[in-house]
């Protein structure tokens, strides 16, 4: 279990409501959790659950059904999702689209989604990679061309997480192909459109039960009032939505490379070599407690951010940095529990296993770490 007992970032309302979090997932996510990844998706009727029990999109508005709470109550979420070891697709639904929707959808499009992904009867993605196309959003290939009262969409994505579920997808395309990033746009594209059709749920290293597809748009007509905000300004929307993204990827970091020290700790304790426990030689002791430093350094790091966010004073390259620490230290500390657990870490029966396989693509998706040092260095 996570201590918070020295958080900075949460009041009493927070750990109450983290309370519920954990006895949710103990009940409703834990005990299946290994069934889920061996068949690669996780099953709709928990998002129906997760809804009912008020873990969707916590932040949306009361007024479009939500519990409009500040962004501390997703980072709980975050947080003990990434400690449980699941890579349940709830967080790009609830930290990501969500947040799209309410700041630049209109009225009459929030009050016909947002209660139904509060509620989980909606399923939720978003379009933004292509085969050609990943960090460097200003490279995708899709477009939506305006036809009368309708934009018709044409392309491809791939990489597309809750890509086998989604109801609704925000497509990242290009209503203007000669303007780069000023003709880019975000629109909302329902899975029951004539011409969208999904693909194969992609066969990945780690992340095996949140499902991950192709999508594919051929002449897919949408009404032009399922446009977001302004036509051209999507990747400006973009920009301004990547640091929530990027947060909330660094808090499901730490709970996950906390979960692996942990498991770590218990496995070392409990194992015996040349007579003692693994956990008395002087080599693991001094590997966990370099991992625990880091660690501390990390909740105190990350209580910084949530609480700038939750302010709206958290920038892009702070974001940006967050995304790269975390997930450098979850990499990091995943692959040195999964040492110290010997030949038993290769085993799949044990839970550092898939830690260490979803540990990885962590510094990939939300943008490359790579990337991630190229907006750093920009706002030095």
């Amino acid at each position: 279990m996570l201590d918070t007992s020295r958080r900075t970032a949460f009041d009493e309302s927070h750990e109450l409501f983290r309370q519920e979090v954990r006895k949710f997932l103990a009940r409703e996510l834990t005990p299946h959790l290994n069934d889920w990844e061996q068949a690669g998706i996780t099953p709709r009727e928990f998002w129906n659950k997760c809804g009912d029990a008020g873990l969707l999109c916590p932040t949306v508005p009361e007024d479009y059904g939500g519990l409009g709470l500040d962004f501390g109550y997703n980072a709980v979420i975050d947080e003990e999702l990434g400690y449980a070891g699941s890579t349940s697709g709830m967080t790009l639904h609830s930290d990501i689209v969500a947040d799209y929707i309410v700041h630049y959808g209109s009225e009459e499009l929030k009050r016909h989604w947002l209660p139904r992904m509060v509620s989980g009867e909606t399923v939720t993605a978003i379009a933004m990679t292509e085969p050609g196309a990943g960090s460097d959003l200003q490279g995708v290939k899709t477009t939506a061309r305006r036809v009368g009262d309708d934009y018709v969409v044409n392309g491809s994505k791939t990489y597309i997480t809750n890509g086998q579920h989604a109801d609704l997808t925000i497509v990242v395309a290009k209503t203007d192909p000669a303007q780069g990033a000023r003709g880019t746009s975000l629109i909302l594209v329902e899975a029951e459109r004539e011409g969208y059709s999904k693909g194969r749920n992609l066969d990945k290293i780690g992340f095996h039960s949140q499902d991950t597809s192709e999508l594919f748009f051929s002449d897919v007509r949408v009404p032009v009032g399922n446009l977001l905000g302004a036509e051209g300004q999507g990747f400006a929307y973009l920009m301004s939505q990547l640091p929530q993204e990027r947060l909330s990827i660094a808090c499901s970091a730490q709970g996950s490379a906390q979960r692996a020290f942990d498991e770590a700790v218990a496995f070392t304790k409990q194992r015996k070599a040349f007579g003692k426990t693994v956990f008395e030689f002087q080599n693991t002791k001094f590997t966990l407690a370099d991992m625990a430093a880091k660690l501390q350094v990390g909740w105190a790091h990350l209580d910084w951010a949530i609480q700038r966010h939750v302010k709206g004073e958290l920038t892009a390259a702070e974001a940006s940095a967050a995304k790269l620490w975390h997930t450098e230290l979850q990499g990091e500390v995943c692959d040195r529990a999964l040492q110290l657990h010997g030949g038993a870490g290769y085993m799949n029966e044990y839970l550092i296993a898939r830690l260490w396989r979803d540990a990885r693509v962590t510094r990939i998706f939300g943008g490359t770490n790579e990337i991630m040092k190229e907006v750093i260095s920009r706002s030095i």
